[in-house]
């Protein structure tokens, strides 16, 4: 599989040792619910990590990308898919694509403290 090379960026942000100048690829730095997310490496179980910066102690994110459009799709293609697979996990649901269009729906029965006894 080639990979096509999205370039990098810049991430300037104050932390609580100063400010900090961050370059990392592009794939690698996001923006999401009022945080830069940041990709900073991987745990032993080849999980990432990152660090969440709320934009207020952003300076300022610069990126040289060719292709920015391929960028936010893919952004967007991961959103869907930790959507789907929250979904799954605590609902047990199919994605909505695999769904034929069936209005199931989820019953829950609640037990009145006092009728219990």
């Amino acid at each position: 599989m080639v990979e096509n090379d999205l370039g990098q960026a810049t991430i300037v942000y104050d932390s609580p040792d100063g400010t900090i100048e961050q370059t990392v690829d592009n794939e690698h730095v996001a923006y999401f619910q009022d945080h830069w997310i940041v990709k900073t490496g991987e745990d032993d179980h080849g999980n990432d990590t990152i660090r969440r910066i709320p934009y207020q102690r952003v300076h300022y994110v610069e990126r040289n990308v060719e292709q920015f459009e391929n960028e936010v799709e893919t952004l967007k293609d991961r959103v869907q898919s930790f959507t789907d697979d929250i979904r799954t996990r605590i609902l047990g649901d199919e994605p909505p694509e695999s769904q034929e269009h069936s209005q199931d729906s989820i019953r829950v029965d609640i037990e009145d403290k006092d009728s219990s006894n």
